[in-house]
C-alpha cells in the first residue's frame, strides 16, 4: 500500500516508502487525489457501518448495540490517537529501522502545501488512519458479550499505540521489513495478522462465553450481517485499490483482484457446506467472501487475475477448516472467527504472493520479483515477516490483557451481567424496544 503506483512496477514490489518518496513531486495531481479521497471514505465505509452491522447482526439481541458501539468507540478514540502520535510512529522520518519517531506528532509541520507524492499529505495521513482504525475495531468479534467496555477500549487504545503503530512502520513506513523487501500491499501483515493473533490471545485470555458449545448462540439477524458484508465488500476496493495511491492500472488491477477473490472465497465457503451439509449457509457465503478479502490484501498490488483466483480457493477452504477446527477441536471461543477468517487468511495471502509474484507463471504469473530477488528468498522474506509480526502481536497482547486487567479490575464481566447482556450492563440502553 505504501509504494506510490505511478512509480515502476519494480519500485511497486519492492515496497517502498511513499512518505520517503514525497521528496520526489511537488505538484498535486488532482485525479489522484480524488481518488483516494473516495477511497478513505470507503475504507471508513468498512468499519463504520460495515464492520459493526457484520459483527452486530452475529450477536444475541442483548449484545447488539454493545458491538456497535465498540466499533464506534475505537473509531473516536484512534483517530484522536493517530493525530497525537501514531502517524509520526508509522511514518514519521526518524532514521531508526523500527519507528518513525516524533516528529510529527500533532501533524507537526503538515499543512495545506504539503505533499506525499503527487497526493496532499494530509490525505494521506487520513488514509492510513482509516486502516489503523479498522485493525483494532476488527478483534472486537472476539470477545463480543463478555468484556467490559472500559477495559475493551484501554487494550484497544494501548494495542493501537503499540503494536499497530510500530508494525505499520516496520512494514510501510520504511522500517526494516520493508527494506528486507517484504511484500504486504495492503495489510496482509500490518492489519490481519495483528488483529488476528491478538483476536486469538484475548479469546483464550477472556475464555468462552457462558453457553458455548452447549447452549443456542444463533445470530440474530443475518440479514443486517449481510448488510454489512455487502459494505465490506464495496468499501474494500478502497481498502485495496486505494493502497495503490492512484488512478492508474495498478488501482484498476488491485480493484479487480480484490472482486475476484472475493467472489471465490464465497463460492468455494458454500460449496463445502453444500458437499458436507447438504445446503449451503448464508452465514457461510458472507463468511468465505470475507475470508477472500483477507487472503488477497497483502497480494491485491502483486498478482493478476488468475492467481486471485487460487488466493481466494485457498482462502476459503484454509480458513473453512480453521473456522470448524478453532470452535469444535479446540474449543476456543473466537466468537465471530477473527483468527481463522482474518489472521489465517491474512497469512496465508502473505504466503503465497511470494509465489504468485513470479513472472514465469504463465497465465498466473503477477508483477515479478524485485531486483536480486527469487521466489525462495521472497518466501523467506514473507515467512520471517509473518512469524515475527505474530510473535511479537501475541507477546504484547498477553501483556497488555493483564495490564488492562490489573487497571479495570477485571476484563470480564460477571455471569449475571452476561446474562443480562452488555446493552443493559454497559449502556443502560438497548439495541431494540419489545
Amino acid at each position: 500500500m505504501r509504494a506510490l503506483s505511478k512509480l515502476s512496477a519494480a519500485v511497486l514490489t519492492s515496497n517502498l516508502p511513499s512518505v520517503a518518496l514525497a521528496q520526489e513531486s511537488t505538484q498535486i495531481d488532482g485525479a489522484n487525489t480524488a481518488w483516494i479521497l473516495t477511497a478513505t471514505a470507503l475504507v471508513l465505509f468498512m468499519t463504520l457501518p460495515g464492520l459493526s452491522l457484520f459483527y452486530g447482526g452475529l450477536v444475541r439481541t442483548k449484545n447488539v448495540l454493545s458491538v456497535l458501539m465498540q466499533c464506534f468507540a475505537i473509531a473516536a478514540v484512534v483517530s484522536v490517537l493517530w493525530l497525537l502520535v501514531g502517524y509520526s510512529i508509522a511514518f514519521g522520518p526518524s532514521e531508526s529501522a523500527y519507528w518513525g519517531g516524533l516528529s510529527k506528532a500533532l501533524f507537526s509541520g503538515i499543512g495545506v502545501d504539503s505533499v506525499a507524492g503527487d497526493i496532499p499529505e494530509t490525505l494521506f495521513a487520513t488514509f492510513q488512519m482509516t486502516f489503523a482504525i479498522i485493525t483494532p475495531a476488527l478483534m472486537v468479534g472476539a470477545f463480543v458479550e463478555r468484556i467490559k467496555f472500559s477495559s475493551m477500549l484501554l487494550f484497544a487504545s494501548l494495542w493501537t499505540l503499540i503494536v499497530y503503530f510500530p508494525v505499520a512502520n516496520w512494514v510501510w513506513g520504511g522500517g526494516w521489513l520493508q527494506q528486507m523487501g517484504l511484500i504486504d500491499f495492503a495489510g496482509g501483515t500490518v492489519v490481519h495478522v495483528t488483529a488476528g493473533v491478538s483476536a486469538l490471545v484475548t479469546a483464550i485470555y477472556l475464555g468462552p462465553r457462558n453457553g458455548f458449545l452447549t447452549a443456542s448462540m444463533m445470530p440474530h439477524n443475518l440479514t443486517m450481517s449481510f448488510t454489512g458484508a455487502g459494505m465490506l465488500w464495496v468499501g474494500w476496493f478502497g481498502f485495496n485499490a486505494g493502497s495503490a495511491l492512484a488512478a492508474d492500472g495498478s488501482a484498476g488491477m488491485a480493484m479487480l483482484v480484490t472482486h475476484l477473490s472475493a467472489a471465490t472465497g464465497a463460492v468455494t465457503w458454500m460449496a463445502i457446506e453444500w458437499i458436507k451439509h447438504g445446503k449451503p449457509s448464508g452465514l457461510g457465503a458472507i463468511t468465505g467472501m470475507v475470508a477472500g478479502l483477507a487472503t488477497i490484501t497483502p497480494a491485491s498490488g502483486s498478482v493478476g487475475p488468475a492467481a486471485a483466483l487460487i488466493i481466494g480457493l485457498s482462502g476459503g477452504v484454509v480458513c473453512y477448516y480453521c473456522t470448524t477446527s478453532l470452535k469444535q477441536k479446540f474449543h476456543i471461543d473466537d466468537s465471530l472467527d477473527v483468527f481463522p477468517v482474518h489472521g489465517v487468511g491474512g497469512i496465508v495471502g502473505t504466503l503465497l504472493v511470494g509465489i504468485l509474484v513470479s513472472s514465469d507463471l504463465g497465465v498466473f504469473s503477477g508483477r515479478g520479483f524485485a531486483e536480486g530477488m527469487s521466489m525462495a528468498s521472497q518466501l523467506g522474506v514473507q515467512a520471517l515477516g509473518i512469524v515475527v509480526i505474530g510473535i511479537f502481536s501475541l507477546i504484547a497482547t498477553l501483556g497488555l490483557l493483564k495490564f488492562v486487567s490489573i487497571l479495570t479490575n477485571g476484563i470480564r464481566i460477571s455471569q449475571e451481567e452476561e446474562q443480562m447482556g452488555l446493552d443493559i450492563v454497559a449502556h443502560d440502553e438497548k439495541g431494540y424496544s419489545m
